[in-house]
């Protein structure tokens, strides 16, 4: 699997236990050999279990059926449920970096901004975050020092569980900021909360903040040093990502800036021993898991052994249409879905992209105008993610559409952005370091110092991050912070569901709790406007 052996099996079945009512000796054990006291009994095991935790990344089936492991009414498509297509979905066709001419339910409410708390679409990611964070849960509950301790493991088989444990608890972290990004103030629950029938409280955004900070710095001993885990396993380079991250918007969060440890943090990653890759187009390809010196943590995918319609299959296919010439130099001769495009803000950010020099500029065909969302050809194709290799080679696809791309969570060019952000918004950074930064990402794009700058300010940031991070899931965060998601200060074409675009309420800067959830836990209180 490319060398992505913690996806290989989906192994939440192993912590199942089945009781007999039949017998009155209650203490015997169930006859399902693969207990947790088995599945836990090995170092080998607990690493399996991880790969669980992780492959809920990656997997919408737990069983083998094909159905989605987050069981969602009015769901008909697993695929929808896959973590990074949910995620990007509310992250990016928000923007005007993405529009679809698919007329599927609750899909054309992301672009018009008019969504509501019975979007199916909307509970698609808050369920598979809370379920993420469940099997998070379970894996760190059956690790805590006297599990470890009680099942007789030392020295260095002690050590490699912890280690598991941090990067189970670094993964709840991150789902834990995707909720609290996204949906602001949802329930909360942790390992050390009842097993069963538990319903969990609500948490603010504020104090949700506070948690994921004291986590993340609390793992940080915990975790491998930067770049020395196995592949597509979150090590303290990650850790430091994420905090960085968190840092950059916690003004939006909580109200108070922490721009200048947004500086600190992002320095730990760039000093990690990373750089940027120099072919900028390489950082999405199918071999982008081999000799990449740019992604920190990466979701996996693998066209054979963890086959999913969401993911980067979602992210090419839905780009490509039917033409075999186009869909064979992209890696998919199995054919496109068509569907995705960008809007003319996007496209026009580079300028003149049909004859620009920043080799960022991956677009294909399409009508620069959008008369009609609905129409498959208005608006422009993004090509950036790609199923060839670096080589120009298509690897093997059991239908030549699952596509073997992984999707960058973290890579080094957003710590450049976030030290370059935080430092012009009052960080404690150094201003000619992150000017060296801003055209260090420029020297790559145009392959020379002719994109180079000698001075900045935050609306350049802006438009920086939306040339280098665009379709990888930043740009409504981003254009929150800048306080131009919902205002008619920046418009895109059909923002708010108007030609020519027109601001919103900002209470579309928050998802709604979905109306199903608030209805069965009396704990929860909705976002104000739903």
């Amino acid at each position: 699997m490319k060398n992505k052996n913690l996806y290989i099996t989906s192994l939440f079945g192993t912590m199942l236990i089945y009781f007999s009512a039949c017998t009155k000796d209650l203490n015997r054990y169930p006859t399902n050999s693969n207990t947790s006291e088995t599945q836990y009994s090995t170092v080998a095991g607990y690493k399996q279990v991880l790969a669980k935790v992780y492959g809920s990344y990656s997997l919408v089936s737990s069983n083998g059926t094909g159905a989605s492991d987050v069981n969602i009414a009015g769901i008909t498509d697993p695929a929808t449920t896959d973590f990074v297509r949910a995620y990007w979905n509310l992250q990016e066709l928000t923007t005007d970096e993405d529009v679809c001419a698919w007329n599927d339910p609750n899909l054309q409410s992301f672009h018009n901004l008019n969504w509501t708390s019975s979007n199916v679409l909307i509970d698609a990611l808050y369920a598979r975050s809370l379920y993420q964070i469940t099997v998070c849960n379970e894996f760190i509950r059956e690790s805590s020092d006297d599990k470890i301790s009680g099942r007789g493991f030392s020295g260095q088989d002690a050590d490699d569980i912890k280690h598991f444990r941090a990067e189970a608890r670094f993964l709840r972290a991150y789902q834990y900021w995707v909720l609290m990004d996204l949906f602001g103030n949802p329930p909360f629950i942790t390992e050390n909360d009842p097993i069963g029938k538990y319903i969990p409280k609500q948490i603010s955004r504020s104090d949700l903040f506070n948690y994921v900070e004291s986590e993340l710095k609390a793992i940080d001993g915990d975790l491998v040093t930067p770049k020395q885990n196995e592949y597509g396993r979150a090590d303290q380079a990650a850790d430091w990502a994420l905090l960085a991250r968190l840092y950059l918007n916690a003004e939006v969060y909580t109200g108070t800036a922490h721009y200048s440890d947004a500086v600190t943090y992002a320095s730990k990653v760039i000093n990690a021993g990373y750089s940027l890759m120099s072919n900028y187009s390489n950082l999405f390809k199918s071999d982008n898991n081999a000799n990449n010196p740019e992604i920190i943590l990466p979701v996996a995918y693998d066209a054979t052994n963890s086959q999913n319609y969401g993911g980067t299959t979602f992210l090419v296919c839905s780009a490509h249409g039917t033409d075999p010439t186009d869909n064979k130099n992209y890696g998919i001769p199995g054919g496109g879905w068509l569907g995705n495009r960008s809007t003319k803000n996007l496209s026009q950010s580079f300028g003149d992209y049909s004859g620009n020099t920043d080799k960022r500029a991956i677009f294909g065909p399409g009508n620069l105008e959008i008369n009609s969302v609905l129409t498959f050809t208005d608006g422009i194709s993004v090509y950036k993610f790609s199923n060839q290799t670096s080589a120009g080679e298509i690897p093997y696809s059991p239908n030549g559409v699952l596509c073997s791309t992984d999707f960058p969570l973290f890579r080094l060019a957003e710590m450049y952005l976030v030290y370059i952000e935080a430092t012009k918004r009052g960080g404690d950074g150094d201003q000619s370091t992150a000017l060296k930064y801003f055209n260090q990402l420029r020297q790559r794009a145009y392959g020379n110092s002719s994109g180079n700058v000698s001075a900045y300010s935050l609306d350049d940031v802006l438009k920086e991050r939306q040339r280098e991070l665009y379709w990888e899931g930043f740009r409504r965060t981003d254009l929150i912070r800048f306080g131009e998601f919902t205002s008619s200060s920046y418009l895109w074409p059909w923002k708010g569901g108007v030609q020519n675009g027109t601001g919103v309420d900002n209470h579309f800067n928050l998802f709604p709790i979905p109306s199903a959830e608030i209805i069965a836990n009396p704990n929860l209180t909705q976002n104000p406007g739903y």
